[in-house]
């Protein structure tokens, strides 16, 4: 019998009136075929979260850059001050009060003959420990509280909305001037707890409001179709997409707490001498401040960096993380 030759079908038929697709066999293999790099075929591309975006938009940003540089310096020095200030903050010579710059003094002396620039430097790692820690304890206490309440609903959602009502009510600095003045410790501890207590009700509204919002999405609802726990819930599908309003207002009011503790600071209701603040520093060089503007001026700027930073901080990754401004 004579051989038979056979023509291979075309892989895409007719494509209707308008003319036909004739693609081959080996064509249609060639579009299949992953595109190829330096090792091989490449494979598909992940997708993005949140979070890689973020960090990408993050290390573009010269605003997240330039702030972050400075929150890593400030943290460097409040953990070791005596990297770059070699003398002790309470050493004091009082035949060199109020005196101006010289070597090895490079920002002067105040009212009690105390070199300020160590003092200023020292005074790092007290705002920031106080900044840190109240924030820690804020986005804990609060983070939990509205989570619960977003999550649950009901009774404990209204009895929560009425205490932070209340705790709203009460004026941060008149507060502060009324609890603080009893106590006597000259330690951080009753500061950061002040903080703590009237801080919470903001971040408790951001993350009630987060989790309500999270909760609606349809993956919850299929999860919870599936038989997942309230836990499972709340820690695997709810908290890692709740969290990052939290994170953002968190970061800002970082800065404001350290304001908050300076201002108690200064109004002698905070911490007390023989700690050192950049509020108590502030505070005992005003009566003076024509004679020694110097003793006045370097705590109060590294008071203002540090508030600007972490301000700056916070609303660069408040940018980066919300969808709405991408």
């Amino acid at each position: 019998m004579p051989e038979q030759h056979y023509e291979p079908e075309p892989a895409v038929a007719g494509a209707g009136p308008g003319g036909t697709i004739g693609l081959g066999v080996e064509e249609a293999g060639i579009l299949e075929k992953r595109p190829e790099g330096p090792d091989g075929p490449r494979p598909p591309d992940r997708p993005r979260s949140l979070w890689s975006d973020a960090w990408r938009d993050l290390r573009r940003d010269p605003v997240f850059l330039v702030s972050a540089l400075v929150v890593l310096f400030l943290v460097f020095i409040s953990l070791w001050p005596s990297a770059i200030a070699s003398g002790s903050p309470l050493e004091c010579d009082l035949s060199r009060a109020q005196e101006g710059s010289r070597a090895g003094h490079p920002f002067g002396f105040d009212g009690q003959g105390c070199d300020v620039y160590t003092r200023t430097v020292y005074g790092a790692r007290t705002s920031v420990a106080v900044g840190v820690l109240a924030t820690l304890g804020v986005s804990v206490l609060g983070g939990v509280l509205g989570a619960l309440a977003g999550f649950f609903g009901g009774v404990w959602d209204a009895v929560l909305s009425r205490i932070t009502d209340v705790f709203f009510a009460i004026p941060v600095v008149l507060g502060g001037l009324v609890l603080l003045s009893v106590i006597t410790s000259d330690t951080v501890w009753p500061v950061i707890g002040f903080i703590v207590l009237l801080g919470w009700p903001q971040i408790s509204r951001i993350a009630r409001g987060s989790v309500i919002t999270a909760k609606q999405n349809d993956y919850v609802q299929a999860a919870r179709a599936l038989g997942a726990s309230d836990a499972r819930l709340m820690l695997r599908h709810i908290a890692p997409n709740a969290v990052a309003p939290v994170i953002v207002v968190a970061t800002i009011a970082l800065g404001t707490y350290i304001a908050l503790e300076a201002t108690l600071s200064y109004l002698g209701v905070g911490l007390k001498p023989p700690s050192v603040s950049w509020g108590i520093d502030i505070s005992a060089a005003s009566p003076y401040v024509r004679n020694a503007p110097h003793a006045l001026l370097w705590p109060s700027g590294a008071l203002a960096v540090t508030v600007l930073a972490f301000i700056m901080l916070g609303d660069a990754v408040r940018d980066a993380l919300d969808p709405k401004l991408r």
